[in-house]
Formats: C-alpha cells, structure tokens, sequence
C-alpha cells in the first residue's frame, strides 16, 4: 500500500517504491530523509501537491513504518498459527507426521518434533522395510492395549529420512515389496531389491537403526 500510494502521488518506479520500502523496513533514518526529498518534489511534479501538504502525508507513511511491518506480520503469522494449533489440537498423530517429513532433512529439527511426540505420548515406530513408506506416516501402534480398545496411532519412522539411505533406494525397496509381498528374510531382501540403488552401505545403514528387525534377527548377526 505504501508503495502505491508513492506511486501514485509521487510517480515513483515500482524499483524505486521498491526501495522505499526496504529503507522503512530497516528504519534507515539516512535512507528515509532522501526518499522524502525525492518525495515531496515527485508529488508536486506529478500532482501538484504543496510541499507541506507532500511532507505531511511522508510524516503518515514514515510513522506508519515504526508498526506496519510488525502488524501486516502478525496478522499473517496469527493465521498460521491457529490453523497448525487446530491441526496439532485434533490431527496431532496426522500433524506430526508431516512436521517430520518436512524436516527430515535436518536432523537438529527433526529432534525437536521427535520431542513433542514423545511430549503428547504419540508413539514412533523404528523404521521397517516391510512396512515402511518414504515418509513419516500415521500408523497404527504396536503397543498392546485392552481388548475392548482399538489400537493407538502412532507414526512410523520415513525410510528416506535414514541417514545413508537415499529416495531412489526407498523406492526401489517400496516397489519390490509391492509386487512380490513382504520379505521373509535379509536374503529374501538381497535377491529381490537392486542392488544398484540398494548398495551395501544402504543395507548396511537400514540394518544398524532396525529397519531389518522384523526378520527376527539381531542387528550384530
């Protein structure tokens, strides 16, 4: 709005609007004095307007610089962020699981999410070839319950956020599974994935954080 009212009264560019804005952003008070010269000689080359009168409405647009970015961002954040509170409040195990995908990336962020699961008692299940997807998903929790209670969800852990496992190779292990079924061994494994995405060292990653477990054996074997 600043810029089009510089615009408009004194025919400023849009780069040179543009400029004016990134000045009051900053509250270049060096920056701010040269606009207003520029200003004032602008609005009464374009619109005739008296060098008080151009002045006066620069002092509105300066003071509104001390709190217009604040507010147009506050305003713009406070959405953000009753939508993701409505969304952790009702959706927590749906919510989590796309704040972990999203930060998969960053193992520093990653923990932080990690954290809050623990947090709100959302249980998140080691990563498993057999029933992993790439991303983090909602699942339903391995911990028994009573009988007359259905399963918790959890969130099971992405494969493409292993360490040393690439997308490529989630893929390739996630199309094997789907058309030959689940693997009944690490050999199984080997012989059904290729090996040219599934090298050794993504076998050997996969093993180590338990993404092998449901073979039954021991990570060490």
């Amino acid at each position: 709005q600043v810029m089009q009212a510089v615009q408009i009264l004194a025919g400023y560019t849009l780069g040179g609007a543009d400029l004016l804005r990134r000045a009051m952003g900053k509250k270049n008070a060096a920056e701010m004095a040269q606009h207003r010269q520029h200003f004032v000689k602008g609005a009464k080359k374009h619109n005739q307007i008296p060098e008080a009168k151009a002045n006066q409405v620069f002092d509105l647009l300066e003071k509104f610089a001390g709190y217009g970015f604040n507010k147009s961002h506050a305003a713009a954040y406070a959405i953000v962020a009753y939508q993701t509170a409505y969304l952790k409040g009702n959706y927590p195990v749906e919510f989590l699981s796309a704040m972990l995908t999203n930060d998969m990336g960053t193992t520093e962020k990653l923990k932080i999410v990690l954290d809050e699961a623990k947090a709100l008692g959302v249980e998140v299940m080691p990563p498993d070839v057999n029933d992993g997807q790439a991303f983090f998903f909602p699942a339903n929790s391995k911990l028994k319950t009573q009988n007359s209670e259905p399963p918790k969800q959890a969130i099971r852990f992405g494969l493409a956020a292993i360490k040393g496992v690439g997308e490529a190779a989630v893929q390739g292990i996630i199309e094997a599974r789907d058309q030959g079924g689940k693997f009944t061994s690490l050999t199984d494994f080997c012989e059904r994935v290729d090996s040219r995405t599934v090298t050794r060292k993504t076998l050997e990653a996969l093993i180590k954080c338990g993404a092998c477990d449901s073979f039954g054996e021991t990570r060490a074997s």
